[in-house]
């Protein structure tokens, strides 16, 4: 019996010593076991503490969690809102870059350049945003990047501005270059307007509606040529200055290379003093004439290998007339802005592809954006190009006339060390004192060709002229070849 209690006193302890360690969650079984209200409170508040503690840290991990939802809420909304920018900044430009074909036909220089302002405006804001979004999301800036703590390169930043500026700077020589292509346009009016008859006066004003084809119309037609050649020349000299070219050189290349001898020599044993850069413009309309009359003996400038002349001569040549009629009165960017695979047009793009060479169109305006235009079959709207269609055109009218006349004028150039022949010639150079060319005088390169009428007429050839004396290195007077 003794034994017996023993063992259930060693049990009784044992589970007092378990719920010591151990509390049962229970106050009938604690008060049972302990019997003690002191220990009962402890055990509470000690649970109630743990419980507490427990309560804060999911309040905080909710909390955390919370704050992330709410910053990635956040960061969606505002990258909804950048998006919704940039859609709309693109429809603006989309919206300026219609304005701007609107403003073209028809033509409309003002609505041009407000539509084009806008159209810039516009993608300087796409600039913009762009910029923001590297600085802020970040393509290797933003947090995800990790390559610049959120800012953009300062050459990234700097880059749209060095572009625009650029531009700007190429705005501002073509600018120039029109201001003085102007004042020399309005000097060369004044000069001519002195100079001009009255007689020759009327009839370039007689042009309006010619009833059939005619020797005077043909001269008519030829003073055009020289007109528009010269502005054409100016301006591009002009641009020559701008581009800070040595005009001298740029003469002395053109002269020569002009011309070969009838020897084969290159070029050919004649003397010819030093170009003065006041001279270096005739050099230059050499130039472009030789360009644009290579090929006029044939019926398209050799665009196409038509026989119809030969074959149906009097349909030809009512035909030309009728065209020369027909375009007289257009202004050629209107006509290409209809038409711009004519054969006006496809004469145009054939001419300035040979007059401007690749080199000399990049330094003058810095690239090649019109010549691929043109070669694309496309006629810029520029105002080089729009001065280079004027003199094309007189051309091409003079072309048409020609082949409309029966019969038809024979062209001829001076030759280079030719001697001079009043009859046939017509000095580009004015002597000190007014003076007439000095007799024995000798051509020291073509200007221009001339021609000969069916009723005995001659349009002359405009050629430079130097003294006999200085081209004593020459073979002698060689005469005007056809």
């Amino acid at each position: 019996m003794a034994d017996r209690v023993c063992n259930i006193s060693d049990i009784i302890h044992r589970v007092a010593s378990s719920c010591l360690t151990q509390p049962i969650a229970g106050a009938a079984t604690r008060r049972f076991i302990n019997g003690d209200d002191d220990d009962e409170q402890r055990e509470e508040i000690d649970s109630d503490k743990r419980l507490g503690i427990w309560e804060e840290q999911e309040e905080e991990e909710e909390e955390e969690h919370r704050g992330a939802a709410m910053g990635l809420l956040e960061k969606l909304g505002e990258t909804e809102a950048f998006m919704i920018e940039v859609f709309n900044v693109v429809s603006a430009v989309k919206k300026a870059y219609v304005g701007l074909q609107e403003a073209h036909c028809p033509w409309d220089p003002d609505r041009i350049r407000v539509a084009d302002a806008g159209v810039v405006a516009e993608l300087r804001k796409l600039v913009r945003l762009r910029d923001r979004f590297r600085r802020g999301v970040g393509v290797g800036a933003g947090p995800s990047g990790g390559g610049g703590g959120g800012r953009a390169p300062i050459r990234e930043v700097v880059a749209p501005y060095e572009a625009a500026l650029e531009d700007l700077r190429r705005e501002i020589k073509v600018k120039e270059a029109e201001i003085a292509n102007l004042k020399e346009r309005l000097m060369g009016s004044g000069r001519a307007g002195r100079t001009h008859s009255t007689k020759r006066v009327g009839c370039i004003s007689g042009l309006g509606s010619p009833a059939a084809p005619t020797p005077e119309l043909f001269e008519s037609c030829m003073d055009l040529v020289k007109s528009a050649s010269k502005s054409f020349t100016a301006h591009l000299l002009s641009l020559m200055r701008a581009a800070r070219w040595d005009l001298a050189a740029a003469a002395r290349s053109i002269i020569d290379g002009g011309e070969e001898s009838p020897t084969g020599d290159y070029p050919p044993p004649t003397y010819i003093p030093e170009v003065e850069p006041r001279h270096a413009r005739h050099a230059l309309e050499s130039y472009v004439n030789r360009k644009l009359f290579h090929g006029f003996e044939n019926e398209t400038f050799y665009l196409e290998g038509s026989l119809t002349s030969l074959l149906r001569p009097s349909e030809f040549r009512r035909d030309c007339f009728s065209q020369f009629r027909d375009m007289r009165a257009m202004e050629p960017a209107e006509l290409l802005g209809i038409l711009p695979t004519c054969q006006f047009g496809r004469f145009a793009g054939k001419k300035y592809l040979s007059v401007l060479h690749p080199k000399m169109e990049e330094s003058l305006f810095g690239g090649l954006e019109q010549r691929r235009a043109v070669i694309a079959g496309g006629h810029p709207r520029t105002g080089f190009y729009g001065e280079f269609l004027r003199v094309a055109k007189a051309v091409w009218l003079l072309h048409l006339l020609a082949f409309a006349l029966d019969p038809a004028p024979s062209h001829f150039e001076a030759s280079k060390g030719a001697q001079f022949h009043g009859e046939y010639m017509e000095s580009v150079v004015r002597f000190a004192g007014g003076r007439t060319v000095p007799e024995g005088a000798v051509v020291g390169f073509s200007v221009a060709p001339g021609f000969k009428l069916g009723n005995g007429s001659v349009v002359r050839a405009r050629v430079f002229v130097v003294p006999w004396e200085k081209a004593s290195q020459g073979r002698g007077s060689r005469g005007v070849r056809d």
